[in-house]
């Protein structure tokens, strides 16, 4: 399923709960882990002074800086590098989602996977209301699904059984529910499809009356049904659920409540015009609040 995986990464801290979910999958896969590491943004055009992410020094970058700062790389991950798992280590300079996605478009991996921050561990993006903009920019415009391991609880990548698929009904989320179908078709998963009903912009300019709301519901789970039960059949356990709320609220509730391994959705690179399209607004603030890793499909 994964033959190439892109890991970007910060080399600190704030970036092991999201190391320990690649080299997880590199290794359960037999998968290539490409190791990339942006060490600064040059302070000026093309200047070849930086400020260094590791030691927050102004250092003048050439090839032995490249060197060293590589060899940091390797040092930093020794205890995963072992055991014969194939992998490179990539170091360059630039802003971090332009290098990370030109790395991506050179490699073609089959999956990127972030942590939640390449910033310090007190401004870790999971301390925070909002995605970082590396990872916005990177899941927006990936050719590939998007992994972001976020909190410390969703470091523990093993055996996959239970997925849960937010769907908002859009093209882009049918090629979500592709990659969710795929896995769990693979792996032997149970597969749960949830919507969540925004009674918020349902009710703009009152209180939807709950007579509504519930037949509002029926009509979202009858298309779950019409739209995704054909191949869910396929699955030896699968689940339809459609509750309202705040959706990233109610994805990431419905996750926990069912022991979720693993969240996917949809995260759209440009304004969808359905009223059902409201899922990309929501994903990062579900990468920010799950306690399971997020996968963003953006195509």
């Amino acid at each position: 399923m994964f033959k190439k995986i892109l890991f970007a990464t910060s080399a600190t801290e704030v970036s092991d709960h999201a190391a320990r979910v690649a080299f997880n999958i590199a290794r359960s896969y037999n998968a290539h882990l490409n190791i990339f590491h942006v060490l600064g943004v040059p302070s000026r055009g093309f200047s070849q002074v930086v400020v260094d992410v590791k030691t927050k020094e102004r250092v003048d970058v050439d090839d032995d800086y490249m060197d060293w700062v590589k060899e940091e790389v390797t040092t930093y991950y020794s205890k995963y590098l072992d055991n014969g798992l194939e992998s490179s280590i990539t170091v360059t300079v630039g802003l971090p989602a332009r290098e990370i996605l030109r790395q991506a478009k050179d490699t073609k991996p089959d999956l990127i996977l972030l942590g939640g921050s390449t910033g310090d561990e007190k401004d870790s993006v999971y301390k925070k209301n909002s995605a970082g903009s590396t990872l916005q920019k990177v899941a927006r415009s990936a050719k590939c699904p998007v992994l972001v391991v976020n909190r410390p609880a969703a470091s523990f990548w093993g055996g996959l059984s239970n997925i849960t698929f937010g769907t908002d009904f859009s093209k882009t989320s049918d090629k979500a529910f592709d990659f969710a179908f795929k896995i769990a078709k693979a792996l032997d998963c149970e597969l749960n499809v949830f919507h969540a009903l925004d009674i918020f912009s349902l009710s703009i300019g009152g209180i939807l009356p709950q007579d509504d709301i519930e037949q509002k519901i029926r009509e979202k789970l009858r298309t779950i049904r019409s739209r995704y039960e054909t191949r869910l059949k396929e699955l030896k356990n699968y689940s339809m659920e459609v509750l309202e709320g705040i959706p990233y609220i109610e994805i990431v509730k419905y996750a926990r409540d069912n022991h979720s391994d693993l969240i996917v959705m949809a995260h759209h690179s440009r304004k969808i015009k359905s009223e059902d399209a409201n899922l990309g607004d929501n994903v990062e603030q579900v990468i920010v609040r799950a306690g399971c890793p997020v996968i963003s499909v953006n195509r």
